[in-house]
């Protein structure tokens, strides 16, 4: 049997068998959905610049540090609109032509792309950039209105990646940078290293790293209040090439690694390496799966001490062998559990063809390979790690891998959605108005929303989808301010903030209640969905959020009818848009539930009558039915009272008649406009009548006539005989018709119309 199939065969087998009949995968559906036109978020953006996907809140100075692409800005926390202040950090040309020479795209790969910021402790900001495939980091600092850089730069290799787009992470802890990227410039050496005077760093195997996508650090103090006197701890999520399964085609899994804040290396083995470097398979089982999905990203949640601290990560499909993405959330002590008590994987050769990993059953040098220094390393004179033994730092080299994966709590994720695959999350604290406290869920997807939701002992509720970017723009940062209660989301395009609180998209007692959300109820004397603060109380709000029970809610009354008149064979639409997606919604007629068929058709928002006829009449409800725990509240949308168009044996004449009339009326309208246009003209000369053209003509000869004879016999006029000659008989014929035409338009009576009479001798001249 081929091996890939052995191992789909044992993944689908091992995760049912642990979830206890989980059964088929959930397809939640958001309650409510916030287009992008009303989403009440702030965009902000710079013409020209581009991936907005770096962030460091910086509340002490009330301001969100965003780096872009050879830019970094600084943002009001409460406006990120308002723009305090911004620097820009651009490759030369030089720079721009040998990335080019390298073989990279100059106008997309050979920039500057900010990849670390991270506030140091004395105020100032270390920024890390890709410039041009030449990894380098700065010092800035905001002063007196102005964000600055120092003239002082350092090498970013091993500290931030060379390639824009590959994912990387980074983590200041006491000053040392703790990163985790690629060390060259084919982005070959992958590495996570801790940057300071002693420089610490993984080896260089596949054993170690396997091509790896890292994709979140964590600085864990679990030396505070430890009574093992043990070490802070740095996690580091990722996912990488499987090297434990035997498959002629690579198969990802997603890790969670580990290694000691004090970890200096070893004094001939792994020295300036990692002694303490572990990790293990992460398991988000998701029935029904081909390949486990794959860690996207990690938001760390710690309400106390380090031992309550609570994993949440986002989880998404691999090459398309899933149309669903997962959250799971992982226990700390579930994970200090499978590094310090449990057992190793171990390299065997088969046949000399290839390796198989398993379970190390041998026994383990002492102390434990991969443990911290802690009070039993002290009682055996072990103070650091270079004193550790030989034989313990070469089982590490050959044997980092745990054997058993690290399982979600409740060994099942908390939600599971089919549909945009799920990139990024971060989780706030919202504190209802009986005291409780519930953990919300921000998670950004690759078609540009936000999911928030929330789980109920077991039970997810997404409360809504708001969209923020358009559906091409994945999500490619989350950030929140809790002492804002705002969500700031980067993606390529710019960053939107948006409030975590917006109650007012419920609109009635009911839909407030229904929707479960932790940071909203309904004021009782108000009469609105409010947002959770100190000053409410029990008795003034109404909120029910394990059980979405609204029965303390007045009943919603009758929704005002609507008249509706239409023309037979017409296609008649009503609306109706229920309060939430998660309704079922049930149309009426005359009290009879209306069915699909070639005259209606149920749409979400609508019923469509098409072809109406007189059956059409009657009136119309829309309700909506919303079950919560089988209970089932129905409330009702719109009402209509459809009426065939009054006069229904003449609608057609009717419609004729009125048709008739409008033609008639533009015709006359069109006549009178040209009899005022032909009057003006006439007016003007400019038209002579066609009746009377044989009379001008002959009075223009007659006229002609009387003319020569009367200067013939007066000889006054010397030039007479000239009026035929043949050299000036054009110009002279059109100069005599134009005067005798000025001289007849001249004849007007008072009527307006032209009097024409004949000469007949020289006293009528």
């Amino acid at each position: 049997m081929c091996p890939l199939a052995v191992l789909c065969m044992l993944y689908l087998w091992g995760p049912a068998t642990l979830t206890g009949g989980l059964g088929s995968v959930s397809n939640s559906i958001p309650r409510k959905t916030v287009p992008i036109t009303s989403n009440g978020g702030r965009l902000f953006r710079v013409e020209g610049v581009w991936n907005y996907t770096t962030m460091l809140l910086r509340e002490d100075l009330n301001m969100l540090i965003v780096g872009a692409r050879e830019a970094i800005f600084a943002l009001d926390l409460n406006d990120i609109t308002a723009k305090k202040g911004m620097v820009t950090w651009q490759v030369t040309s030089q720079q721009q032509k040998e990335c080019y020479n390298k073989g990279k795209d100059a106008t997309n790969d050979c920039k500057n792309y900010i990849r670390i910021l991270h506030k140091m402790e004395d105020g100032r900001m270390y920024v890390c950039g890709t410039k041009a495939f030449n990894p380098t980091c700065k010092y800035m600092s905001y002063f007196d209105g102005q964000l600055i850089f120092e003239n002082r730069t350092e090498d970013g290799k091993g500290k931030c990646p060379f390639d824009p787009f590959q994912r990387y992470t980074s983590e200041l802890v006491d000053g040392a940078l703790y990163s985790a990227t690629s060390m060259n410039f084919r982005g070959s050496e992958p590495v996570m290293m801790r940057s300071s005077e002693e420089t610490i760093r993984t080896a260089f195997t596949s054993t170690w790293l396997n091509e790896p996508n890292f994709i979140h650090m964590a600085h864990i103090p679990e030396g505070e209040s430890n009574t093992e006197g043990d070490d802070d701890k740095i996690y580091l999520f990722f996912s990488e090439t499987a090297v434990e399964y035997d498959s002629y085609t690579k198969v990802e899994v997603s890790r969670v690694a580990r290694v000691c804040k004090g970890d200096l290396g070893g004094l001939r083995t792994l020295q300036r390496k990692w002694t303490s470097f572990l990790k293990a398979r992460l398991d988000c089982p998701v029935p029904n799966t081909i390949l486990p999905l794959l860690v996207q990203d990690v938001f760390h949640w710690c309400p106390g001490n380090w031992t309550t601290c609570v994993f949440y990560a986002v989880f998404s499909p691999q090459a398309d062998s899933s149309p669903h993405s997962a959250v799971c959330a992982f226990r700390i002590e579930d994970i200090r559990s499978v590094f310090s008590k449990g057992k190793f994987k171990a390299p065997v050769n088969v046949e000399t063809s290839f390796v198989k990993w398993i379970m190390y059953t041998g026994e383990l040098p002492d102390p434990r390979p991969g443990a911290c220094i802690d009070n039993y390393a002290r009682e055996k004179s072990i103070t650091k790690s270079l004193y550790l033994p030989d034989k313990t730092l070469q089982f590490i080299k050959d044997k980092p891998l745990m054997d058993l994966p690290v399982f979600p709590i409740g060994v099942r994720p908390l939600l599971v959605k089919r549909g945009a695959a799920f990139t990024r999350i971060v989780v706030a604290t919202a504190t209802a108005v009986d005291g409780s406290s519930h953990q919300v869920m921000f998670i950004g997807t690759m078609s540009g929303s936000v999911l928030k939701a929330v789980n109920y002992d077991g039970d997810m509720v997404i409360m809504e989808e708001i969209q923020l970017f358009e559906p091409s723009e994945p999500i490619k940062i989350l950030r929140l301010s809790n002492t804002k209660q705002q969500l700031y989301v980067g993606s390529e395009v710019g960053v939107v903030q948006m409030s975590i609180n917006e109650c007012g998209r419920y609109h009635s007692c009911l839909d407030c209640v229904l929707a479960r959300d932790p940071y909203c109820g309904w004021d009782l004397n108000d009469k609105h969905c409010a947002t959770i603060n100190s000053t409410h109380r029990a008795s003034t709000m109404i909120q029910s959020l394990r059980e979405g029970n609204p029965s303390q809610c007045s009943p919603l009354g009758v929704s005002k009818t609507v008249n509706i008149s239409f023309f037979p064979g017409n296609t008649v639409k009503l609306w109706c848009q229920p309060y939430s997606n998660q309704a079922q919604v049930h149309w009426q007629v005359n009290g009879r539930p209306v069915t699909t068929s070639n005259t209606f058709q149920i749409l979400p928002d609508s019923l469509m009558i098409f072809n109406a006829s007189g059956d059409a009449n009657g009136h119309y409800t829309c309700n909506s039915i919303e079950t919560i725990f089988q209970r089932e509240y129905k409330t009702q949308h719109a009402a209509y009272d459809l009426r065939l168009w009054s006069g229904s044996a003449t609608t057609k004449s009717h419609e004729v008649h009125e048709n008739q009339h409008m033609l008639v009326v533009i015709m006359v309208l069109l006549m009178l406009v040209l009899a005022v246009l032909l009057i003006w003209n006439l007016w003007k000369g400019h038209l002579p009548l066609p009746c009377c053209r044989r009379k001008v003509k002959d009075a223009m000869n007659n006229c002609e006539e009387t003319i020569a004879a009367y200067q013939a016999s007066d000889h006054k006029i010397a030039s007479a005989s000239n009026l035929n000659s043949n050299n000036n008989h054009a110009n002279d014929q059109r100069y005599s018709d134009s005067r005798e035409t000025d001289r007849l338009s001249t004849i007007v009576g008072s009527s307006g119309q032209i009097s024409l009479r004949h000469i007949n001798d020289e006293s009528d001249i």
